[in-house]
């Protein structure tokens, strides 16, 4: 559920949705979300002062309801 509301809310704000990737997997505390976006994308998922990324944390943090959630950003050339 946190992975599609993540997907959901960066597609919105790139340029570039159809390179939207949240992939998520388990830690001994919680889980990670990592979101993957073209290259072009990051500086808009981050934000001015990574306001737009802390307001995604936010959100995700608010929907997993107590549980340790943590949102990394990775642009596609990075992930290759």
């Amino acid at each position: 559920m946190l992975e599609e509301a993540l997907e959901h809310l960066v597609k919105g704000i790139v340029e570039h949705p159809g390179d939207v990737r949240v992939r998520g997997r388990r830690i001994r505390t919680g889980r990670v979300l990592e979101v993957r976006v073209h290259p072009e994308d990051l500086g808009k998922v981050i934000g001015r002062n990574g306001r737009t990324a802390k307001a995604l944390r936010t959100v995700i943090t608010a929907l997993a309801d107590g549980k340790y959630v943590r949102v990394d950003l990775v642009d596609l050339d990075e992930a290759r």
